[in-house]
């Protein structure tokens, strides 16, 4: 196995296992405690805009707490951030739990969203320092596996749990068990070094940063995201009349992210990072068109080429950041995650404008009842076509771009 000299085989693989658990208290924590949102909503007599906020508090949480993480990555440690990690997810869940009240729920959103960023801040480095070559770009992609992955089986507990009686705040007991898992596989462990000595330097790292390469995967980070988040966020709305299962589709296609994922180091290997990214565009554009236009069992092909469109995305932009730009180190796999949760939060509220405008035409046009809702909910699916459609440009750039950057290190390698 190829690892960093500075930490051992099977101690890369425990860390590596407690990283995935932790990614797994994340997805847990998405899909458990956001279905829990509006019977909290019902209970304490929430309105619809504080509902939205405790549920923002989530989003908040997690961006600010990554990019601080990564400033202080190679200062502190991983150890000392996914400490403060579990802190933050324990006292967050237990909280979520025992909270009667508005202002309790905020924070216990807040501390958990924190407690996911610092898992992203710590655990992405580590992989990408605790590997080598191809099977860094393996790992990555099998460690952010178990975000789908514990979505789709955090969903399926809920829902057995719900079915059983246990409903409400007494499902959040369950986040703790994953959490609880990763800090005991956490312990006593030592953590790589930077396997780049500018990688391990703040201004080494804000240099890299400020480069053309970085700031142009800055910007394809911001549409892959929204074309990651924005479908997956809206799809239930948007597909509830169109004879599909919103449910089913979702499940679906966190349930197929989660299996490609575990194959994307292959994928790697066989097509470079580039490729694969720009295939994944390929595929995305094809699944958001065909769930624009289609309807009944068709949505379901639609929502198994988006899955394998949009599964490589996230993990293999933290990767080519790792790869390419390496100087940048663990700030800049924070910031770029950073991003692209930021852009998941702006486009949002962009992308309910669209729905609202899109049922205005619909109305105007004379449709009712379902109809409406289906013809207002492909349009927005339509115009969500763009994100991924640029980014097919993008990746062709950065494609050659690399191509022609390898070919001249190859010369100049030659040369000296």
């Amino acid at each position: 196995m190829e690892t960093n000299a500075t930490v051992g085989a099977s101690n890369a693989n425990r860390l590596f296992y407690g990283s995935c658990f932790a990614l797994i208290t994340t997805a847990f924590s998405f899909s458990i405690a956001a279905g829990i949102l509006d019977q909290l909503k019902t209970e304490l007599a929430l309105s619809g805009e504080q509902a939205g906020l405790i549920s923002s508090m989530w989003f908040l949480g997690f961006p600010i707490s990554m990019v601080i993480g990564g400033l202080i990555y190679h200062k502190i440690g991983g150890k000392i951030i996914m400490q403060f990690a579990f802190l933050a997810h324990a006292v967050g869940i237990l909280m979520l739990i025992f909270s009667g009240n508005y202002i309790g729920l905020l924070v216990a959103n807040l501390l958990i969203g924190l407690g996911n960023g610092c898992t992203e801040a710590a655990c992405n480095p580590m992989i990408a320092d605790a590997y080598q070559g191809n099977k860094m770009s393996k790992m990555l992609n099998r460690f952010h596996m178990w975000f789908p992955g514990g979505i789709a089986v955090g969903s399926l507990l809920s829902g057995l749990m719900t079915n059983i009686g246990i409903i409400g705040q007494n499902q959040v007991w369950i986040l703790l068990i994953p959490a609880i898992i990763y800090a005991y596989l956490f312990y006593g462990q030592s953590w790589p070094k930077a396997k780049v000595q500018e990688a391990a330097t703040l201004s080494g790292n804000i240099k890299a940063m400020f480069t053309p390469l970085f700031l142009f995967i800055a910007a394809c980070m911001a549409l892959t995201a929204i074309s990651e988040f924005g479908p997956n966020q809206w799809v239930s709305l948007i597909l509830s009349k169109s004879g599909a299962q919103p449910m089913l589709i979702l499940a679906l296609t966190a349930g197929l992210m989660a299996v490609a994922r575990y194959f994307g180091g292959d994928m790697v290997k066989k097509f470079d990072q580039t490729g694969v990214l720009l295939g994944s565009a390929i595929l995305a554009t094809i699944g958001i068109y065909l769930f624009s236009t289609q309807t009944g069992g068709m949505a379901y092909v639609a929502a198994i080429i988006f899955a394998l469109g949009i599964a490589y995305f996230w993990p293999n932009m933290i990767g080519l950041v790792a790869t390419k730009t390496p100087k940048s180190g663990a700030l800049g796999m924070s910031v770029i995650g950073a991003i692209g949760m930021f852009s998941t939060s702006i486009f949002q509220s962009i992308i309910g404008g669209w729905i609202d405008s899109d049922r205005a035409a619909a109305s105007a046009q004379g449709l009712t009842g379902d109809e409406l809702e289906l013809v207002a909910g492909q349009e927005t699916m339509g115009t969500m076509v763009l994100f991924p459609a640029i980014l097919i440009v993008l990746f062709t750039i950065l494609y050659f771009w690399m191509k022609n950057k390898k070919s001249d290190d190859v010369a100049t390698a030659a040369a000296h």
